[in-house]
């Protein structure tokens, strides 16, 4: 095979167009492995392997990015630019015209992280990760959705809003603080879940008033502050993981797929806060009671929507604050409170222990990885 050829099929396995007409993560991966066993080597890769450490926090990393493009596929075949959920879509577009294509773009580059990540690890002679064998959850049975089996669950969530007060504040969770929850957002959907609850006709108005327009939008906007949720902890994930790397290419890699994920976060941020500002605030699921209320009334900088920035925070104690990602130490942000984090939003109920025994013995080598000097 020459280098055109390779080049032709590694594009084909992270070529959008190609992946989003219905291939999941693990059928896009499989081009990468077959291509390394060919003898193609990633660019710039150094002979030697991984050191246990390295090796550790990219097969973390690529089992994060796995459970990620896995939620993402589900939110990108109802909801993106390709999405199959009429009514969803309109409701997400009540946040903004452009959620679709913003979701899809996203969905396309956890693919690309997970895959590459992957074929990254077996250049380098580590072993990649694999967790089709728990692909088991039901997906959701409203129109657009594909029944395959999920590694997650977005059917009935508790999301930390936490970090939208955390952001706007000096509060630093490595240095004690406990920023409050922005929005009450428990036990409520993120995608529909049948065409009875919410039929994938209904119109969106804005403000939604029949009560499956009230169900629907609240449901969108759960999903809204789901998004934030997951890219701000990929944000901190990222940056914990960088300073225990020893080899510089592999710190190449953390820090620019890490930079992604910041570039989301920001997304995410501005966009969810359309759900709790005028006109659309105010919106009630008549089905769970979770509301979403105008946060700027009365207001003020710890929910004010348009401040999305991060403000400066106490970071080294004895020097001035500074506007940093935070949290960023292992204990708050590091790989196992990731899955702490993940199974407190209920992401993965209805997983079997030997998924949790698996993530978690991922998330504890990475933690417990060391750079070496």
């Amino acid at each position: 095979m020459n280098e055109q050829d390779v080049q032709a099929k590694w594009h084909k396995v992270i070529q959008r167009r190609s992946f989003l007409k219905g291939v999941g993560i693990a059928t896009a991966m499989v081009p990468a492995g077959g291509l390394l066993a060919t003898g193609v080597k990633a660019a710039g890769a150094a002979a030697q392997r991984l050191n246990s450490g390295d090796a550790a926090i990219l097969r973390f990393l690529a089992a994060a990015e796995i459970i990620e493009s896995d939620l993402w596929q589900q939110y990108n075949e109802l909801g993106g630019v390709d999405g199959g959920n009429p009514a969803y879509i309109a409701a997400l577009q009540n946040l903004d015209g452009d959620m679709p294509q913003y979701i899809t773009d996203n969905t396309d580059d956890e693919v690309s992280h997970a895959a590459f990540l992957n074929a990254y690890l077996m250049s380098r002679g580590a072993e990649p990760v694999d967790l089709d064998e728990f692909r088991k959850l039901p997906s959701s049975r409203a129109t657009g959705a594909r029944q395959v089996g999920r590694l997650t669950n977005l059917r009935n969530l508790v999301v930390d809003t936490s970090f939208y007060t955390r952001y706007r504040s000096e509060a630093n969770p490595d240095l004690g603080a406990a920023p409050r929850q922005a929005v009450s957002i428990v036990n409520e959907p993120a995608i529909p879940l049948n065409d009875t609850d919410t039929p994938p006709d209904t119109a969106q108005p804005v403000p939604p008033v029949a009560a499956k327009a009230r169900r629907m939008q609240a449901i969108a906007n759960t999903a809204g502050f789901h998004f934030g949720y997951i890219e701000q902890g990929g944000a901190s994930l990222y940056t914990s993981m960088s300073v225990k790397v020893t080899d510089l290419e592999v710190l190449r890699i953390v820090v620019s797929i890490g930079g992604v994920e910041v570039d989301h976060f920001s997304l995410w941020h501005d966009k969810l806060g359309n759900a709790v500002a005028q006109p659309l605030a105010g919106v009630v699921d008549p089905v769970t009671g979770v509301t979403f209320p105008d946060l700027n009334n009365p207001g003020g900088e710890l929910v004010q929507t348009n401040k999305i920035l991060p403000e400066p925070t106490r970071f080294i104690q004895g020097l001035p604050l500074v506007s940093v990602i935070r949290p960023s130490t292992t204990a708050n942000a590091g790989a196992v409170a990731t899955i702490k984090s993940f199974t407190a939003d209920l992401l993965f109920e209805g997983q079997s222990k030997e998924f949790f025994t698996r993530v978690m013995g991922l998330a504890e080598a990475a933690d417990a990885a060391k750079r070496r000097v």
